[in-house]
């Protein structure tokens, strides 16, 4: 759909949506308080294999990172399609997974949704990702709006552009088996605060959701607690990550040593949405502190402190 009367209408259907469903998840949530009060925490914590560098370029250092969070007891993990697809096309992926049965949850996948060129290519490619994570199980593709030059960008011009392009990556997506969520990012075309606002309140939610990164948010100036809050009814998937910086982990650090009011985030998503993938996350850096397996000790750490259990 085109023109300015139909992106008005889908900007005010995502409000009045999140709005609604605010409302019904806070009666709820205030409904069974007393008798939860005492629960233990619902949520399932996975964990990301960033920090131990499985990234596009190293997808071998993938079973390393599966090896560790299988022994760590997190719930479910993920990692870029493009690692998923690299390691089954060396016949890898399947054996680690036998080995390490951690369930896979979610695949990182970086779009072109600002260029509407390249809209056809950027599809096809996660369909390919997408294949793959659907084969093993996973059920998530975290949708990032992909890298852009953030001195000479002008968001607001190609603004129509990435909502229309986020729509027909989540359809395409859909029609795979996989739900998808954007994921603000760091020097992507959806950084900021604004941009995400105005973005999660025109895209379709009936195929892209918010599944965001609490420590970026930070990182980027934004009110993390505010935007979790103000969009939680459609925060199907986050990337729990804490942010202090420091000169270490690109500013990023371990969850309980950095600003992210990070109980603050728990309680909202345990209370409205337990069933939120919720992954562990910290990014790598030269001469960092811990090895990557000690980063994650110390986030569960953090985490069993506020009631959460893992996988024995």
């Amino acid at each position: 759909m085109s023109g300015t009367s139909s992106r008005g209408e889908q900007r005010i259907g995502r409000r009045t949506f999140c709005q609604t469903m605010a409302l019904a998840l806070a009666g709820s949530a205030i409904g069974g308080r007393a008798l939860e009060a005492a629960a233990p925490p619902r949520l399932k914590i996975g964990c990301t294999g960033l920090i131990w560098g499985a990234t596009p370029k190293t997808p071998e250092n993938l079973t390393q990172a599966v090896t560790d969070m299988h022994a760590l007891g997190f719930h479910s993990f993920e990692t870029w399609g493009s690692v998923l697809q690299a390691m089954e096309e060396k016949g890898a992926l399947k054996p680690l997974l036998e080995q390490h049965p951690i369930p896979l949850r979610s695949a990182f996948m970086g779009v072109n949704v600002h260029d509407p060129s390249k809209l056809k290519e950027s599809i096809a490619q996660v369909l390919a990702w997408g294949k793959v994570t659907r084969q093993y199980g996973g059920t998530f593709a975290v949708v990032n709006a992909g890298g852009v030059d953030r001195k000479n960008y002008d968001f607001k011009a190609v603004q129509k552009h990435i909502v229309s392009g986020l729509n027909e990556h989540g359809k395409a997506l859909h029609d795979i088996g996989l739900d998808a969520g954007l994921h603000q990012h760091t020097g992507s075309a959806v950084d900021t605060q604004e941009e995400v606002y105005a973005v999660m309140h025109a895209v379709d939610p009936k195929h892209m959701r918010f599944a965001p990164d609490v420590g970026q948010l930070q990182k980027a100036g934004a009110d993390a607690v505010q935007v979790i809050k103000d969009f939680l009814p459609i925060v199907v998937h986050m990337h729990l990550k804490d942010y202090s910086g420091g000169e270490h982990f690109v500013g990023y650090c371990p969850l309980g040593q950095g600003k992210v009011d990070l109980v603050r985030v728990l309680q909202m998503m345990n209370e409205s949405q337990p069933k939120a993938d919720v992954m562990v996350e910290l990014d790598g850096s030269p001469n960092q502190p811990y090895t990557p397996r000690e980063t994650a000790e110390i986030s569960k750490a953090f985490l069993m402190k506020q009631g959460y259990t893992f996988r024995s």
